[in-house]
C-alpha cells in the first residue's frame, strides 16, 4: 500500500488534472502466512489478484516489489517502468546481538528466503534457521516476543515504512548477494483497446540506472527458471554507463555453491545477465539447482543448518 500511495504521489505531480484512486487488494501471497513461498507457489502469489483486476478493467496499473514479480508475464503485460531503487541490502535486526556473526551457537534466526538461508547456512552452520512469513508489523512482534533471536529482513521495507532504527546492521552484498530486483518497484500495465498509451504516460517515473540494473538481474534469474524455491541471487550496479553484475546459485543448506560477476556497458543488460547464467553453468550451477529442488521439497519447515547439511542430498 506505501507503494501504490508512493506512485500516486508522483503521478498527481506529473498529472494534475487526473483522478488517481487507490483499488486496495489482498493476494495470496498476504493470506498464506503459515507456508514458506517455497512451499506454497512462489512470486506469482503477489501479482495474479492484480493482473486479474487490470485484465477485467477494474485497475489501469498495477505497483509491484520487483523482486515478486515473476520473469515471464502473461500475454498481453508488460512492467512499464522500474522506479530509482531503494536501499537493496538485507538488513539484520536483533533486539540483543549485532550481527550475525555475535549470535551463539542455536540462535534461531527468522527468514522467508531460501536465498538468505542458504547464505547464512553457508556462513554460520551453528545457527538455527526457521521460516518468517507476515507483514512488516507481524515479523518484527515475533522479534520483540522472542520467538527468534534475530531475523533479517530487506533494508528497503524498513525504510520504506518508517522503521530504519529497526535496523541493527546492514549486510554487504559481499555477505548477503541481495535477490534479483531488491529495492526496486515496478509499473505492470496490461495491453489497451481504448488507445491510451499508459507506457508514455508512466515514462516519466522510469529510472534509467535502476532499470538497466535489474533487468541483468531478472535475465540471470529466468535462465535459471527463478523463483522463490531455488535460493539464486543476482545484483547489478551502475556507474556512469557501465556495469558490474555478480550471481550466485547454491543449495538450501549452503554446502553447494557457485558464483560468478562480469562487467560491462550498462546499455548491455541482457547480455551481460547471460555471460554471468554462463559462467555459473561452468560452475554445475544446473546439477547444483537439481540438488536444491530436491532438497526444498523434502526438507521440513524449519530445517537447521546442521540438520540440512546432514540431509541425504546434501
Amino acid at each position: 500500500m506505501w507503494q501504490a500511495e508512493h506512485v500516486r504521489a508522483r503521478l498527481a505531480l506529473l498529472y494534475p488534472q487526473c483522478s488517481i484512486e487507490i483499488l486496495g487488494m489482498t493476494t495470496r501471497g498476504d493470506q498464506i502466512l503459515d507456508r514458506t513461498l517455497s512451499k506454497v507457489g512462489g512470486k506469482g502469489l503477489f501479482v495474479k489478484e492484480l493482473e486479474v483486476a487490470m485484465a477485467e478493467g477494474r485497475a489501469d496499473l498495477a505497483v509491484h516489489s520487483l523482486k515478486d514479480v515473476p520473469m515471464e508475464l502473461p500475454e498481453g503485460f508488460t512492467l512499464a517502468a522500474v522506479l530509482e531503487r531503494e536501499d537493496p541490502r538485507d538488513a539484520f535486526v536483533s533486539n540483543d546481538y549485532d550481527s550475525l556473526a555475535a549470535l551463539p551457537a542455536g540462535a534461531i534466526v527468522g527468514t522467508s528466503s531460501l536465498r538468505r538461508q542458504s547464505l547464512i547456512a553457508a556462513r554460520y552452520p551453528h545457527l538455527v534457521i526457521k521460516p518468517l512469513r507476515g507483514n512488516l508489523d507481524t515479523r518484527l512482534g515475533k522479534l520483540d516476543r522472542g520467538d527468534y533471536a534475530a531475523i533479517i529482513l530487506a533494508a528497503a521495507g524498513l525504510k520504506r515504512l518508517g522503521l530504519p532504527q529497526r535496523i541493527r546492521a546492514l549486510l554487504a552484498p559481499e555477505d548477503s548477494l541481495p535477490a534479483a530486483g531488491q529495492g526496486a518497484m515496478a509499473i505492470e500495465i496490461v495491453e489497451r483497446s481504448d488507445g491510451l498509451d499508459l507506457r508514455a504516460v508512466l515514462a516519466p517515473l522510469n529510472h534509467l540506472a535502476t532499470e538497466q540494473a535489474v533487468t541483468a538481474e531478472r535475465k540471470v534469474s529466468k535462465v535459471f527458471g527463478g523463483s522463490c524455491q531455488i535460493p539464486l541471487a543476482a545484483f547489478a550496479t551502475v556507474d556512469e554507463g557501465k556495469m558490474h553484475l555478480r550471481a550466485m546459485v547454491a543449495t538450501p543448506d549452503g554446502s553447494r555453491m557457485a558464483s560468478a560477476e562480469v562487467s560491462g556497458p550498462a546499455d548491455t543488460a541482457e547480455q551481460l545477465g547471460e555471460q554471468v547464467a554462463e559462467l555459473l553453468r561452468g560452475q554445475d550451477a544446473v546439477a547444483i539447482l537439481a540438488v536444491c529442488v530436491a532438497q526444498a521439497a523434502e526438507a521440513p519447515e524449519g530445517l537447521t543448518a546442521a540438520e540440512s547439511k546432514s540431509a541425504p542430498d546434501a
